[in-house]
């Protein structure tokens, strides 16, 4: 006898068109994880290569000569500079399609730059290295960003973005504890900086190999491109205005750390401890909440956003049970900065506007960091709690602001068989 056809849910027997769709749709959601799981391989090498480089960067300016005005200057510029050219770059992205080109050139210059500073003789050079690799990841991140929303069609939004920021965070883990262990045995940042050419190589190779199996990563997701909309919806700007307010209410893990320095509140030692931590609770509320999005929609941003503002109460109270539960806080919120804020960005962005929407929202979400990090150090040298209150203000202020853009996606209409709650989104 024959093989008996596959039985449906509802006991019924699937016909052949039936198991053709079911097989192709299993086939499509099996080259979607099997890319995504490549592209979040390709940052959890690179990010191992550039945080391992970052955890030494300022001592090691130091060492070279440059002050503490320097040192504060030149990576604060670094990170602008790793956001600003993103407008463009994400302009760029959408114009040509060439997300493959933008991502082997990004990544190229991390390849190169981190390992250089290790032949540096000076601090301006060192600088000058420093800054250009932050502009390795501003020429990428746009395009990677808008294939990972393509191949989130298959497998979730929340859940893509929330596994690809789960990989980086192992990264940034990794890294800086290679680093510290190579130094310990050895001396001496150069043989540090040395170490992480390797994990830039492999983040190159796999590279390579993603681009040979995934040549048109915007196949994957099968919308039509309507070229009449070439306009950003005016909910994303809204959704970019509430962005730019939880990236202004953030203190940056330094400037957190120079406080538990200052107030003794944690030994110099449970420092590195306290960001390793954050950086667990990173990945793994990445991962738990994307996939939560996927289900709820924009009510777990809402949520994760409320829930991590309390954060700064926490972090510059001078208890160290409160700083080690405020710095959990802290990763969660860094975790769906990553993960959930971009999965919205492709809910609620045309196709074909991915990049650009991607490059407006880094531009806007660094320049509002880099001038909410100056406030806060201003406000510091006055007032404690004034920084708390700017900080936690601030991202409730954004958590108003996210409720408009969720009653904003619920009001677009539902597509047929599909529940308003159960929209991602809505």
């Amino acid at each position: 006898m024959g093989a008996s056809a596959p039985l449906q849910r509802d006991g019924s027997i699937a016909s052949e068109d039936q198991q053709r769709q079911n097989d192709e749709s299993k086939r499509s959601r099996h080259n979607a994880l099997k890319f995504i799981i490549l592209l979040g391989v390709i940052s959890l090498f690179a990010d191992m290569t550039y945080e391992g480089a970052r955890s030494i960067t300022g001592p090691y300016l130091a060492l070279l000569g440059a002050g503490a005005t320097a040192v504060a200057l030149i990576v604060g510029f670094g990170e602008l500079i790793g956001y600003t050219p993103r407008l463009l770059t994400g302009s760029i992205t959408d114009r040509t399609g060439r997300y493959w080109a933008l991502m082997f050139l990004g990544y190229g210059i991390n390849l190169f730059a981190v390992p250089f500073l290790a032949f540096t003789g000076d601090w301006t050079t060192a600088a000058v290295l420093i800054i250009i690799e932050r502009a390795g990841k501003a020429i990428r991140a746009p395009a990677r960003d808008a294939m990972l929303s393509h191949a989130a069609m298959e497998m979730g939004r929340g859940w893509t973005f929330g596994l690809h920021e789960a990989l980086s965070s192992i990264g940034a883990m990794l890294g800086p504890v290679a680093v510290a262990v190579v130094i310990i045995v050895q001396g001496g940042y150069q043989l540090g900086f040395l170490v992480l050419f390797f994990p830039a190589l492999v983040s190159m190779i796999v590279l390579v190999f993603a681009w040979k199996h995934y040549p048109r990563p915007r196949e994957m997701e099968a919308v039509k491109v309507d070229p009449e909309k070439k306009k950003l919806p005016k909910v994303f700007w809204i959704y970019v205005c509430g962005a730019a307010l939880v990236a202004a209410g953030y203190a940056d893990f330094p400037f957190v750390a120079y406080h538990f320095e200052k107030v003794a509140s944690v030994p110099s030692i449970w420092i590195p401890i306290f960001y390793a931590m954050a950086n667990g609770v990173d990945a793994l509320g990445a991962l738990f909440f994307g996939r939560l999005y996927d289900a709820r929609g924009m009510k777990i941003l809402i949520g994760v956003t409320f829930v991590s503002a309390f954060f700064a109460p926490l972090v510059f109270m001078s208890d160290f049970t409160l700083a080690f539960i405020g710095m959990a806080l802290w990763g969660l919120g860094m975790g769906s900065q990553e993960s959930l804020m971009r999965a919205v960005v492709a809910e609620i962005v045309p196709v074909n506007r991915r990049g650009a929407a991607y490059g407006i929202f880094s531009v806007a979400f660094g320049a509002f960091w880099f001038l909410g990090t100056a406030l806060i150090g201003i406000l510091y040298v006055f007032s404690i709690p004034a920084v708390i209150i700017f900080s936690f203000g601030a991202q409730i202020a954004a958590v108003l602001v996210f409720f408009s853009v969720k009653k904003r996606m619920a009001s677009r209409n539902t597509p047929p068989g599909i529940r308003q709650e159960d929209r991602s989104g809505c």
